[in-house]
């Protein structure tokens, strides 16, 4: 047994070794990537989370470590000392920072052995995400995810760099704390010191935030672990991460600037990208309108528009019928529609139907009339009247939607981002970051039959409509905020009611009862009432904007340990079982189906 690792230091990553470093000799540590016998000189490309260094195993000039370079196989540790030279004139890597160089190895030791991996772990490899998830400690040594969890890194790191240059303070809240839905289930833990009782997992700070604003730390951050029991997709977990802020005596626009300078900060720090400020505004009310969505991709164009006006009493019965049961007819126009076949066009409708669209009509514009199967249901003047809104000229393609308004905008809404990622319509590297302003406070939910909060129920009302919480809540508007990026939601934020009487005015209207009230939320409506500031906030998913960084097909390329749609971990085959003891100790029993 050597005493290699005693008396040696590394000296170097393996991605730090460039020209200059020709002469010198090193010490490098890592995992063995691939490894090649060429005749008696083995090479071995040595890896470790900066990147790869070719290493060389020469009989002549080092035999004893040529000898046992053979025992070496993939994903072996390695610690070795050589010395660097320029590669052969022709061998280079330029697909490497380290390709004009390699080390010519005098001392090896072999550190750790290891299995065969269960998969190839070089960053072009296809491999299945369940077996990627269950050894995901291997998966993790895969370049292209370490490099997402560094880019991680280095933004997390200028967020807080930022928010503590502009007058932030980081203040740790509580993990065990009250159950407060705000939309979602909460995940419960049960409390063996109090039978029966549970504490919740937060879904956000939100509360304990505006307490600190009580408290007059007047901005607050943190980026802090979050948890909601929901569906899961591509771009959701069970446990995510925000960057979590509170501002005291600020407006709306004034919160917008500082979060405008915290996105430039980050995505220059995180991938050099320079973004254009202010960046750009949408009312809730027109981004549905346009984009048929509060989340709009405003990277490309395909606007819909509203022709319910020119179609409410056409021959098309499926149009005039939806506008007479107060639904709406939009189109969309595609400009060049030869790029659809006719093909592609059989196969939209079956996508729209996913969204509730009953069908989707469509019409190929010619000199003085269409090709389409409702064209013999519209008058020319009607025809005409389409045209002109939609600017449609010979070429183009119009589609329509008619249905109640949320079928419509919906359908159409998915349709135009499906076209444009199949016509190649959205340029890569583009970032169209909008902040979306003006929602509706509350919503009406069919299966509760009340209204209730679109964001959260401690979203302050704008002034004038605070008259309307409880005659008519659904014209109320709430000063809240989101902003979007590339048609994801990033952030979402608003001032917070801090007068105590508005807030149980707003509990009224969402007919939460006293009672109700009082055992939720009795501790802020107290604290209200002790001089509480004008005061806002908001939270951005870094989860998802560093998916958006990346180019990451999924959140969970970008999250160390992440579960799968199911919200199990197939690393520890967590949730597990727990003990009858265990079982005990909780005053719990688990019934079984």
């Amino acid at each position: 047994m050597t005493v290699f690792m005693t008396e040696k230091k590394r000296t170097h990553y393996c991605g730090d070794l460039k020209a200059s470093h020709v002469g010198e000799t090193v010490t490098l540590m890592g995992w063995t990537h691939r490894r090649r016998d060429h005749g008696g000189v083995i090479f071995v490309d040595l890896r470790d989370r900066d990147g790869i260094t070719q290493i060389v195993f020469n009989p002549e000039i080092a035999p004893k470590a040529h000898e046992e370079a053979h025992k070496i196989r993939s994903e072996y540790v390695l610690a070795v000392r050589g010395k660097v030279r320029n590669r052969l004139e022709g061998m280079e890597n330029p697909q490497l920072k380290t390709g004009a160089i390699e080390v010519m190895v005098e001392e090896l030791e072999i550190l750790n052995e290891s299995r065969t991996p269960p998969f190839v772990l070089d960053a072009d490899s296809e491999i299945s995400e369940a077996i990627r998830l269950k050894y995901r400690y291997l998966d993790l040594r895969r370049q292209s995810i370490q490099k997402n969890l560094i880019l991680r890194n280095t933004v997390a790191s200028a967020a807080r760099a930022y928010l503590q240059d502009h007058g932030f303070i980081d203040v740790e809240t509580p993990f065990l704390t009250k159950s407060t839905p705000e939309g979602a289930r909460d995940y419960l833990v049960p409390s063996r010191i109090s039978p029966g009782m549970f504490y919740a997992l937060p879904q956000s700070p939100q509360l304990f935030k505006q307490l600190l604003m009580i408290s007059g730390f007047d901005r607050y951050y943190q980026i802090v672990k979050c948890f909601r029991d929901e569906d899961l997709r591509a771009d959701r977990q069970p446990e995510f991460t925000q960057i979590d802020m509170e501002l005291s005596f600020m407006s709306e626009e004034d919160i917008m600037d500082i979060m405008e300078g915290l996105m430039a900060h980050i995505f220059k720090a995180g991938i050099g990208a320079e973004l254009e400020r202010p960046f750009q505004r949408l009312k809730w009310a027109e981004s549905i309108e346009r984009y048929g969505r509060d989340n709009p991709d405003t990277r490309f164009g395909l606007e819909l528009r509203d022709v319910t006006d020119l179609v409410k009493s056409c021959g098309f019965k499926v149009f005039a019928e939806a506008a007479s049961r107060g639904g709406i007819v939009k189109a969309l126009r595609l400009e060049d529609g030869k790029r659809l076949s006719r093909k592609d066009l059989d196969e939209l409708p079956n996508y729209v139907s996913d969204f509730g669209a009953k069908g989707l009509a469509w019409a190929r514009v010619n000199e003085n009339d269409w090709t389409s199967p409702i064209f013999k249901f519209l008058t020319p003047a009607e025809v005409n009247a389409i045209n002109e809104r939609m600017e449609a000229a010979p070429g183009d393609l119009i589609f329509f939607v008619a249905d109640v308004p949320g079928v419509v905008n919906d359908a159409l809404g998915s349709l135009r981002i499906r076209l444009a990622r199949k016509l190649g319509l959205i340029r890569a590297g583009d970032l169209s970051f909008t902040w979306v302003t003006g929602f509706p406070m509350f919503e009406y939910s069919d299966t509760e039959k009340r209204f209730i909060a679109t964001h959260h129920p401690f979203t302050a009302p704008v002034e004038d409509d605070i008259p309307l919480l409880l005659t008519d809540p659904g014209r109320v508007r709430a000063r809240a905020y989101d902003l979007v990026l590339n048609g994801s939601e990033i952030g979402g934020g608003s001032i917070r009611i801090h007068r105590s009487d508005v807030q149980s005015t707003v509990f009224k209207a969402l007919e939460l009862g006293e009672d109700e009230v009082r055992s939720k939320f009795g501790f802020l409506i107290d604290a209200l009432e002790y001089g509480t500031p004008p005061h806002g906030g908001i939270a951005f998913g870094l989860d998802r904007i560093i998916m958006l960084m990346a180019g990451a097909e999924s959140i969970r390329d970008v999250i160390a340990f992440p579960k799968t749609q199911k919200a199990t971990c197939l690393l520890t085959d967590a949730p597990s079982p727990a003990t009858m003891e265990q079982l005990m100790e909780l005053s719990l029993k688990v019934i079984k189906e």
